[in-house]
């Protein structure tokens, strides 16, 4: 599944929401596992960035799914999906702490709604749902994902 291509019809714009989908879940997944590293004087502006990072990840995954509920297409296996982003989205676990790790996740999930945007504005076809609503809801879930590169860019800047 590539993005250097427009999106071609519903069924393959929803594996592309899925594998949003999945990215989210990853970003929350390891928000949580940081937390639980976190040593008890790290607890401070750390901590409130992987809640933070956690919560809006779970309220992506919703806007997400509600979009793929409008379309008219099959849904592809969790597991399928699964394989497809650690296989390519997927940052590497083995970086240098707990803010790398989660400005590797944000810059992953931002690059991804930018490129499905252009994806999406690159095609002609007509999609089983608006075109404007589904653009803008990326656009949120992309500036969220920009505002939380600059976020741990900013916090890891003061440490």
């Amino acid at each position: 599944m590539s993005l250097s291509y427009p999106v071609a019809n519903d069924h393959q714009l929803a594996r592309l929401l899925q594998i949003g989908m999945v990215l989210e879940e990853v970003i929350e997944a390891r928000a949580g596992k940081h937390y639980e590293t976190l040593a008890d004087e790290e607890r401070d502006d750390v901590e409130t960035l992987l809640e933070h990072a956690a919560t809006e990840s779970a309220r992506h995954r919703g806007q997400l799914e509600a979009l793929i509920d409008t379309l008219d297409a099959d849904p592809v296996a969790y597991e399928e999906i699964e394989q497809l982003v650690a296989a390519r989205y997927e940052s590497d676990t083995d970086t240098d702490g707990v803010l790398y790790d989660q400005l590797a996740n944000e810059e992953t999930a931002y690059k991804f709604y930018d490129d499905l945007i252009e994806a999406i504005e690159g095609s002609n076809v007509e999609f089983g749902l608006p075109r404007s609503e589904l653009l803008d809801t990326l656009r949120e879930i992309r500036a969220d994902e920009k505002t939380g590169v600059e976020d741990v860019t900013q916090l890891m800047e003061t440490r």
